[in-house]
C-alpha cells in the first residue's frame, strides 16, 4: 500500500490500527465479502443517475464523509482536501470535534455542506459550548457519538508512543527521519493539534484518554431540547438502543462499531443492520459505516437498509498515497463503482436497491421486512 510506504509508522497505524488484536476491524470488511449480489440482464441501463436525497439535502451521490479526528496528521491541510473534495462531489462532511480545523472554518470552506460531530468528554461546559458554536456557525446537522465511553486499547497506539497533544521522542524521532517529506512538511507547518480544544487561559487542550461517557441517555434528552436542527445518534448496533434512541425523537441513527476500533468482540456493522432497518421501519433514516472499501460495498450497505454510507479510513489513506490528487480519485472511483454496479444489477438509482439485489439474504430480512423494503423503494421513486 502505497500510503503505508509513504507516512511515517506511528501516523499509518493510527489511522490503519483498532482495537485489540484487530479481529473487529477485519470482520467488518470480511463481512462485505460474503455478501453475494445478483446480476440481471437485458435492462435499459444506459442512463443512470447516483443522486439522492437524504436529511433534506440534494447529494450527487450516496456517499459522505464520516467524521475523523486529526486528519492534518496524515498531511498538512488534510481537511482542507476534505472540504474541497466535498465541495466537487457534493458529498456532506461530518466534522469531528477532534478535527484539525476550527468548527466556524469548516462549514465556510464546505459552503454549508458540513455536519458536527460531537463527543461528550473532558468537561460538560466546553462540550455545550461547541454545540453553541456549531448552532451560531450554521450548522443544521449534529452528529452525537455514542460507542466511545472511553477510548479502547489500541495496540499500535501503544507501541509506537502516539499520543495527544502530540509528542516526538527518540523513537519517533527516527521513525519521521525516514520519511523526510512528510516530516519537512510537518516541521514548517507545526504539528497538527485539535484545533477546537484550546490551550490557552489555563485550557490543557484535548485529552484522548478522557472519558466521554457522558453521552448518556438523560444527555441525549437536553441535546434534543438544545438543538434546533437535526440531531443523528452515531455508533448504534443494538435494536434496543435503536428504537429508544428513535423514540427520544433523534431525527437519524448513524449504524457502526467504529470500524472496529473500540470493541474487539463486536460483529461486523453490516450484519446488525438490516435487524435495526426491520425494528426501525421503511422511512427512518439510516446511516452507514464500518468496513466500506469500494462502490460495491455501498451498494450493499444500501441494500441491507441503509439510506446513506459514510467513507473514513480510504479517504485518508489516499491522502497519504497521493495528497488531493488521490483523495478525488478515490472518489471518482468509488462514484464509478456505484454506477457500475447498478448496471450490472439492472437498475438506473439508488432508490430502486432492495433486498432483491441480495442473494441469499439475511435472515433479518424477511417477508415483513421485505414488504418495508418495497414500500420504502416505492417512496423513493
Amino acid at each position: 500500500m502505497l500510503a503505508r510506504r509513504r507516512l511515517p509508522r506511528l501516523v499509518f497505524d493510527f489511522v490503519d490500527g483498532a482495537a485489540g488484536r484487530e479481529i473487529a476491524a477485519a470482520k467488518n470488511i470480511s463481512a462485505f465479502d460474503e455478501i453475494e449480489l445478483q446480476p440481471r440482464v437485458m435492462q435499459d441501463v444506459s442512463s443512470r443517475n447516483l443522486r439522492t436525497t437524504f436529511l433534506g439535502s440534494e447529494y450527487d451521490c450516496p456517499v459522505g464523509i464520516a467524521p475523523m479526528g486529526m486528519c492534518d496528521l496524515i498531511w498538512h491541510g488534510a481537511d482542507r482536501m476534505l472540504a474541497r473534495a466535498s465541495n466537487r462531489f457534493n458529498a456532506p462532511l461530518c466534522l469531528s470535534s477532534a478535527a484539525s480545523c476550527l468548527i466556524e472554518d469548516m462549514l465556510s470552506w464546505t459552503e454549508g455542506r458540513a455536519w458536527f460531530q460531537l463527543y461528550v468528554g473532558q468537561s460538560m461546559d466546553h462540550t455545550l459550548d461547541m454545540v453553541e458554536r456549531a448552532k451560531t456557525a450554521g450548522y443544521e446537522t449534529l452528529v452525537l457519538t455514542v460507542d466511545v465511553p472511553q477510548v479502547s486499547r489500541r495496540v499500535r497506539d501503544l507501541r509506537n508512543g502516539f499520543e495527544m497533544p502530540f509528542r516526538i521522542g527518540p523513537r519517533q524521532f527516527l521513525d519521521f527521519a525516514a520519511h523526510p517529506k512528510w516530516s519537512l512538511t510537518t516541521l514548517v507547518n507545526g504539528a497538527p493539534s485539535a484545533k477546537n480544544f484550546p490551550t490557552d487561559r489555563g485550557n490543557s487542550g484535548f485529552d484522548r484518554g478522557a472519558s466521554r461517557a457522558g453521552a448518556d441517555w438523560a444527555f441525549l434528552n437536553r441535546l434534543r431540547d438544545l438543538w434546533p436542527g437535526r440531531l443523528v445518534i452515531k455508533g448504534v448496533t443494538s435494536v434496543a438502543d435503536a428504537k429508544r434512541i428513535q423514540s427520544c425523537g433523534a431525527d437519524a441513527i448513524y449504524v457502526s462499531n467504529h470500524g472496529g476500533r473500540q470493541l474487539d468482540s463486536a460483529p461486523a456493522a453490516i450484519k446488525l443492520l438490516p435487524a435495526i432497518r426491520t425494528a426501525l421501519g421503511p422511512d427512518y433514516p439510516l446511516i452507514f459505516d464500518s468496513g466500506i472499501r469500494s462502490g460495491e460495498d455501498v451498494v450493499k450497505a444500501l441494500a441491507f437498509g441503509a439510506d446513506f454510507v459514510m467513507l473514513g479510513r480510504p479517504l485518508l489513506f489516499a491522502i497519504g498515497a497521493e495528497g488531493e490528487r488521490g483523495l478525488n480519485s478515490l472518489f471518482s472511483i468509488f462514484t464509478e463503482e456505484i454506477s457500475l454496479t447498478l448496471a450490472q444489477l439492472g437498475l438506473t438509482r439508488p432508490g430502486e436497491i432492495s433486498r432483491d439485489v441480495l442473494i441469499n439474504p439475511p435472515a433479518s430480512l424477511t417477508e415483513k421486512s421485505t414488504q418495508l423494503h418495497i414500500t420504502k423503494s416505492i417512496k423513493r421513486a
